[in-house]
């Protein structure tokens, strides 16, 4: 299969994009960069990376057409996104926007433009959205992000239902903590400590696990799953008071 996976130059997407590619699929890897963040990764020749700005929708249009039109494309997982740490009250109407249109408006768009071939793809076209716990649990001082996932979540079932008969499934899967940028910049050592307690694993997420997942959900046994959201995230939610 052919796709592309936005937010991939490190974390959770870096850690998607190198499962599928050991797995034979081709993964166009877009991100702000354009090349993973840490120097010292090794290449892989199934990983292909695109510098883009995926809140520009006329570049991505373009970077869509001329991946689909020479290759297709068979999945898309919309992985990038942002954060802003600090009270609700404190959150500016610009970083309230900022946050909503990296990590609910840029996936629809990616979706949308990505949607004629992923129609046409001989083996359903699959997207996978990177939701949150936070799609489902409150967290203090990220209520934007809250937010976000949270229209994410409604999203994915949105779509699956309007092209459950385009030859299209839609599906999201909400990780727990793992080891990112992202999650790093809201976690300080109390916090981390908070976080392991409420875990029945008590342990962070290895990003293999959120790739064998993705992995299943474009494989043939995952034809007939659309809709649903997938928890990656050591018991949290499954976790009683």
């Amino acid at each position: 299969m052919t796709g592309i996976i936005t937010g991939a130059s490190s974390g959770i997407g870096l850690g998607v994009a190198k499962v599928l590619a050991a797995a034979g699929h081709t993964v166009y890897a877009i991100s702000r960069t354009g090349a993973p963040k840490d120097a010292s990764e090794k290449a892989s020749e199934n990983i292909i990376h695109i510098k883009g700005d995926i809140c520009d929708a006329k570049a991505m249009k373009a970077v869509v057409d001329e991946i689909g039109s020479k290759h297709g494309i068979d999945f898309l997982v919309n992985n990038a996104g942002i954060t802003v740490k600090r009270r609700a009250e404190e959150i500016t109407d610009e970083e309230f926007e900022r946050v909503h249109r990296v990590n609910v408006f840029a996936p629809f768009r990616m979706s949308v433009l990505c949607y004629p071939y992923l129609k046409k793809a001989p083996a359903k076209g699959r997207i996978i959205n990177i939701s949150s716990m936070a799609a489902h649990l409150g967290f203090e001082l990220v209520v934007p992000y809250c937010s976000s996932k949270g229209a994410i979540l409604a999203q994915t079932r949105g779509l699956a239902i309007e092209w459950a008969n385009d030859n299209i499934t839609v599906n999201s899967i909400a990780p727990g903590w793992f080891p990112s940028e992202l999650s790093k910049s809201v976690m300080d050592e109390k916090r981390k400590a908070q976080i392991l307690s409420r875990m029945p694993l008590h342990s962070f997420g290895d990003t293999k696990d959120i790739g064998g997942l993705v992995n299943f959900l474009l494989s043939d046994s995952a034809t007939y799953i659309t809709g649903c959201d997938y928890a990656v995230d050591g018991g949290a939610l499954a976790f009683g008071f």
